[in-house]
């Protein structure tokens, strides 16, 4: 595999977490954070959202059955606990796989491999809303009703064909990686927008459908944005 997974251990036994750690190294392509304060750990997963997490079961502090049940929808998890009787409430949340400590290398890589299998196919699966927060709340945007997106100083306006607007604390970039490549195009530094949306272009600016905006087209990226619409 030529792409890096990025993953999150939470283990209240430091050298739990080593061997993950060993293993994950020996496997290849697998970029490792380990905690093992398992509220530190849930923090960051929900901040950073990586692909695969290890995660133990019987800690002192938290369960981690009640971490599992806290994880974002996107993430994969691998529960490596010593305490076999959790088994069939772990495989009820939805988890890939299920180590019984002390686990070889070669049971760690089938549960991996699973795993890879799994957000394989959840990347191959084309999304139907962006999900944003906007202040307090999560807002789902349908790819669909989304026209263009403008990068204004820390945060991004997503104009939407209903006329609203949604406004997120986030950058341009980030936006763009949510977004699937085939549909939106970034043709600015400022801007992303859909490709559908464009009912007119030159070498140095577009025309957006229902609102006549006119956005520019950096120099930068006038080659690609050419060749996208010119098809």
């Amino acid at each position: 595999m030529s792409r890096t997974l990025k993953c999150v251990a939470i283990d209240d036994e430091p050298m739990a977490l080593l061997i993950i750690e060993q293993f994950c190294r020996r496997k290849g392509g697998m970029e490792l954070k380990t905690f093992s304060e398992p509220k530190i750990g849930l923090e960051e997963i929900i901040r950073t959202k990586p692909e695969l997490v290890f995660l133990d079961i019987q800690m002192n502090s938290i369960n981690g059955l009640e971490i599992a049940g806290n994880l974002p929808e996107e993430c994969c998890f691998i529960f490596t606990t010593a305490y076999a009787q959790y088994a069939l409430e772990g495989f009820n949340l939805d988890a890939v796989d299920f180590l019984h400590k002390p686990f070889s290398y070669e049971r760690f890589e089938v549960a991996v491999e699973k795993a890879f299998r799994r957000i394989d196919s959840k990347r191959d699966t084309v999304p139907e809303f962006l999900v944003v927060k906007q202040e307090y709340n999560n807002v789902n945007v349908p790819l669909s009703d989304i026209l263009y997106i403008e990068a204004l100083g820390n945060y991004v306006k997503i104009f939407r064909k209903s006329g609203s607007h949604v406004l997120t604390r986030t950058n341009l970039k980030t936006i763009t990686d949510m977004l699937p490549e085939r549909d939106f195009l970034r043709i600015h530094r400022s801007y992303v927008i859909s490709v559908a949306s464009v009912i007119s272009f030159s070498r140095s600016k577009v025309e957006i459908k229902e609102t006549g905006v006119e956005l520019p087209i950096g120099a930068q990226y006038a080659s690609k944005v050419l060749e996208i619409l010119s098809k």
